[in-house]
C-alpha cells in the first residue's frame, strides 16, 4: 500500500523504521539519511525543530536496524537488495595453513619425547573410590535436612 493512501492515524503508530522500510520500497532507490528523515517529518507533521532534534536518533535507529544497509554512497537501502558478498582469496589461506601445519608439527616433534599419552591403571581406579562416598538422596530426604 502506497503511503499517501494510508491513513494519518495508521503512519503515526509505524516507527521511523517501518515508515523507512515503506518510503525506500515506494522509491526503489537508495537514499540519504536527511532525505529520508524529512520525508518522515512530512508525513507525521513535524516542525524543522523536532526534525533538527531527532534525526540524530533516527540515524542510530537506521544503524542498529538490520533491515537497512548503509552504502559507500552514503546512502540507506533495503538489505534484501543488496546481499553481501564475501569474497576469499583461497590461495592466500591455503599458504597459511599450510605454514601453520608446518610450524605446528615442528612444535610437536621438539616436545614429543616430553609428553607422557599413556594411561596407568592406578589413575582409572580413583575415580571409582572417589564415588564410594556419593549417596542418592529423595525429595524427602532432602527436605529434612
Amino acid at each position: 500500500m502506497l503511503i499517501k493512501n494510508m491513513a494519518k492515524e495508521d503512519l503515526e503508530i509505524l516507527s521511523y523504521a517501518d515508515l523507512t522500510e515503506l518510503i525506500l520500497k515506494e522509491e526503489n532507490k537508495p537514499l540519504n539519511t536527511p532525505t529520508i528523515f524529512k520525508k518522515i517529518c512530512e508525513i507525521l507533521g513535524h516542525t524543522d525543530e523536532e526534525y533538527a532534534d531527532k534525526i540524530g536518533d533516527y540515524y542510530t535507529s537506521l544503524a542498529t536496524d538490520k533491515r537497512f544497509v548503509f552504502l559507500d554512497t552514503n546512502e540507506w537501502d533495503l538489505r534484501e537488495k543488496n546481499p553481501i558478498d564475501i569474497v576469499m582469496d583461497e590461495d592466500e589461506d591455503e599458504e597459511e595453513y599450510e605454514e601453520d601445519d608446518e610450524e605446528n608439527e615442528e612444535i610437536i616433534d621438539e616436545y614429543e619425547d616430553d609428553i607422557d599419552t599413556s594411561i596407568e591403571d592406578d589413575d582409572l581406579d580413583d575415580t571409582d573410590e572417589d564415588m564410594d562416598d556419593l549417596a542418592i538422596l529423595s525429595d524427602e530426604e532432602l527436605e529434612e535436612n
